[in-house]
């Protein structure tokens, strides 16, 4: 544990950084609300090079987490719902603007004062919150509440909406390690299938959830629900937009509402859940869908609202069809019985459908069942493939229609490459074709025969532990033959060992760039940390494997960790003239001005150790030389003393440059 003075550094840094104003949400950081603004809280990044006076001041304020703290941040963005209602004079239930992060200070099943007092200071009530320990979870989740005004009943949300959550979770995507957002139930299908899409390359944990209870209530499944999320999003990287219910996660775009009254009032009827919650939490990792692409996270914001739900019944007229196929609409999904049927005597019904197809009109057929897929195995299924509707397998309504928004919002797509992506499995949304089956593991099988090993937790634990070491070990050897036959034989490449690491940490370590690339085109997330909250990023930069840095940033990795921990390995590589390991921080988007606890940067530590081409390295990166430490020395004052007399006008020319300008 840090003592106060470290507390209270951290406090106020966080405090400064959310000291501004908000774009589109209010930050709840206490009893009284404050505007922050979560765009103004970006690290510096090589991107920002445009002047000297912008990048002195910038800083590394990437994560508030502080060296040899087990922590993790979790954003809540709290939108509406039943879930945060509240008592009113009348004893009726209603939304109430900024109660509830005062209220859940009051609540230590939810906020551990005691340690938030240790952490941040005993002045706090401007602090995250903090849940409290969680037994067999190895970080304490540090959360902030974003709160929308004014709440929104669900029913009322609108596409607006859906990019307004996504734009603040692209806003505060490098400074938190998982988002849960709180929504209503009516129509949190449609929102979870929604991000789904818009998210793209999502590398982190996104959860989305509610409750039919107010949380507040003396029986209640809200916090359950809110606090099972907060520990998922703060502890496991699943890099999908899921729905957490009734102690099960599952994957946001497979998810319906199936209850108005039952606490499961969500279910994936066509997929297992990704994560079941009891004493433990139990994640299948394998069947999260990941991104399987070598590309940073983004948003896409621009969704087509022109888009709508048509569902047939018996003797539905040819005009009320044509007339819901008419401009502006320009996307359909058609929910047909059974397998993807129409009636197959209605010729004016298919001449219909044939005609908007024709005219640039995309239509999607869904089932109206709960479970199934639409097929052509009928003929009456094939009439509708003849007349240019394409299937959308299993998709629920809920992600046919938000995924058609967001294809058609696809400008840089043609209207073929808009259709050949309505039927691509793009977010785990469907199923095209057969389902793979699970085979058995061969050689998990051979071990445990040999080891007496039966029952089906004795071997799905003995899988755990040998597939990541064979991994690891073919990872660190460069032998991707050797790591492609794990995966055949059933194994995660995301999977951690016992010190939370991943393959790609070993790659990145190694320097292994061909390995490190195949991982991340199978999906290995490169935000996991390891028992040290390493992340691969930091092992890249750890042995300066300068190609595998520009990869990982690439793919959206940040660097981790407190400001001031940046500035202490910075301060100590300078001492030892790494010139490389400066390079290192610079790719990885590290601001090289950054002072340690003792307000000494890099470039006041090379001057006393007389590190002459590092000086002028640093000087090229903008790094201030009139900087000055807590004795109010520059790093100038720091060569005088240590008589390195060539730094000095080095320094001092730097300084006439910089007049002259």
């Amino acid at each position: 544990m840090e003592n106060s003075s470290d507390c209270d550094d951290i406090g106020n840094e966080f405090r400064a950084k959310v000291n501004g104003s908000a774009s589109i949400s209010q930050v709840s950081l206490g009893s009284s609300q404050k505007s922050v603004s979560l765009s103004k809280m970006g690290s510096f990044t090589p991107s920002k090079m445009s002047d000297k006076s912008s990048l002195r001041r910038n800083r590394s304020y990437g994560n508030m987490l502080a060296s040899g703290n087990s922590e993790a941040k979790v954003l809540v963005i709290y939108t509406g719902g039943t879930i945060g209602m509240m008592r009113n004079e009348k004893n009726a239930l209603e939304p109430i603007q900024n109660a509830l992060v005062k209220n859940i200070r009051r609540f230590p099943h939810m906020h551990d004062v005691e340690y938030a007092q240790q952490r941040f200071g005993t002045g706090a009530s401007m602090a995250p919150l903090v849940l409290p320990f969680v037994e067999n979870e190895p970080r304490r989740v540090i959360y902030t509440i974003s709160e929308y005004d004014p709440l929104l009943d669900s029913s009322n949300m609108t596409i607006n909406d859906w990019v307004r959550i996504a734009e603040d979770i692209r806003q505060s995507y490098e400074f938190f390690d998982g988002f849960v957002v709180l929504h209503g139930t009516d129509t949190l299908s449609y929102t979870a299938s929604a991000l789904s899409f818009m998210l793209e390359n999502l590398g982190k944990t996104v959860i989305i959830t509610g409750s039919q209870i107010p949380i507040f209530e003396t029986r209640t499944d809200g916090k359950d629900n809110f606090t099972s999320a907060l520990i998922i999003a703060g502890n496991y990287v699943i890099p999908e937009v899921s729905v957490f219910f009734g102690s099960k996660l599952y994957r946001g775009n497979r998810t319906i509402k199936v209850s108005s009254a039952s606490l499961d009032a969500f279910d994936t009827p066509n997929v297992p859940c990704l994560a079941n919650v009891g004493i433990n939490v139990e994640v299948d990792y394998r069947l999260i869908f990941r991104p399987c692409t070598v590309n940073r996270f983004c948003v896409h914001s621009h969704l087509d609202e022109n888009v709508g739900i048509l569902r047939l019944f018996p003797s539905i007229t040819t005009a009320t069809i044509r007339a819901f196929l008419q401009p502006p609409m320009r996307g359909v999904v058609l929910q047909s019985f059974g397998a993807g049927n129409i009636p197959s005597n209605r010729e004016d019904m298919l001449q219909a459908l044939k005609d908007a197809s024709q005219n640039g009109m995309i239509i999607v057929n869904c089932t109206q069942c709960t479970t199934g897929s639409v097929c052509d195995l009928y003929e009456t299924g094939r009439l509708l493939q003849d007349c240019g509707v394409i299937s959308g397998y299993d998709m629920t309504p809920e992600a046919a229609l938000t995924k058609l928004a967001y294809c058609l919002g696809k400008s840089e797509w043609s209207l073929e490459e808009k259709k050949k992506m309505m039927q691509r499995n793009l977010r785990g949304e469907l199923t095209a074709g057969k389902s793979p089956e699970m085979q058995e593991f061969d050689l998990v099988d051979a071990v445990a025969r040999s080891l007496h090993l039966s029952t089906p937790q004795e071997l799905s634990q003995l899988g755990a532990t040998l597939f990541p070491a064979m991994v690891n070990s073919a990872v660190k050897a460069g032998d991707l033959a050797k790591v492609e036959l794990m995966k055949s034989y059933g194994a995660d490449l995301s999977s951690v060992n016992y010190d939370y690491r991943t393959a790609l940490h070993i790659a990145a370590a190694e320097g292994r760039e061909d390995v490190v690339k195949h991982l991340l085109l199978h999906g290995v997330t490169v935000h996991v940390r390891d028992r040290h909250d390493r992340t691969p990023l930091m092992e890249a930069i750890a042995n300066d494997h300068h190609a595998i840095i520009r990869l990982l940033i690439k793919c959206g990795a940040h660097i981790t960790g407190s400001a001031r921990g940046v500035g202490e390995f910075l301060c100590a590589a300078a001492a030892r003239g790494r010139l490389e390991r400066f390079e290192s921080y610079r790719l990885a988007g590290a601001d090289l001005s950054q002072p340690d606890p003792s307000g000494r940067t890099a470039l006041h530590v090379a001057a006393l150790h007389g590190h002459k081409k590092l000086v002028e390295y640093l000087l090229k990166n903008y790094v201030d030389k009139d900087e000055v430490d807590l004795l109010g020395l520059t790093a100038e004052d720091y060569a005088k003393r240590s008589g390195h007399e060539e730094i000095c006008g080095i320094l001092q020319s730097e300084h006439k440059n910089g007049m002259s300008h």
